[in-house]
């Protein structure tokens, strides 16, 4: 039976569940066989937080936070075809946002801040290079 290690997933929600308490929560899962966490296998675990997810809403926020980041994304990709540069490889992606000057992180590592802060520096770049 596998068990889940790290129950920080749990807890979280479980905060944001005013009223609702663990031993009722893990007994109701795992059909009465227990109401300790540690005993639950990974299956039962993974079920519990994902309905407890869809109660607390923390799933739309984590959707919402993911469009943000695919809108940033696809903005910076869309300024780096203007710039030049294949956005169809990304190992040219990633070196061009390694360099220090540009992000200094692969493109996946970056943040929606990132993102936004590096789509102002290509546009400047791209403007720099139409006035010269």
């Amino acid at each position: 039976m596998g068990t889940v290690g790290n129950y920080a997933r749990f807890y979280t929600l479980l905060k944001k569940m005013p009223g609702a308490d663990k031993e009722t929560l893990v007994y109701q899962f795992t059909q009465g066989r227990t109401v300790h966490l540690r005993q639950m296998s990974a299956k039962e675990y993974d079920a519990m937080c994902r309905q407890m997810e869809d109660i607390t809403g923390y799933d739309e926020r984590r959707r919402k936070q993911y469009d943000i980041l695919r809108k940033a994304r696809s903005g910076v990709l869309h300024q780096l075809q203007i710039y030049g540069i294949d956005t169809t490889d990304w190992n040219r992606v990633d070196a061009f946002c390694k360099d220090p000057r540009i992000a200094g992180k692969t493109f996946r590592a970056l943040t929606a801040d990132d993102l936004n802060a590096l789509n102002t520096k290509i546009r400047m770049i791209i403007r720099k290079q139409k006035t010269e």
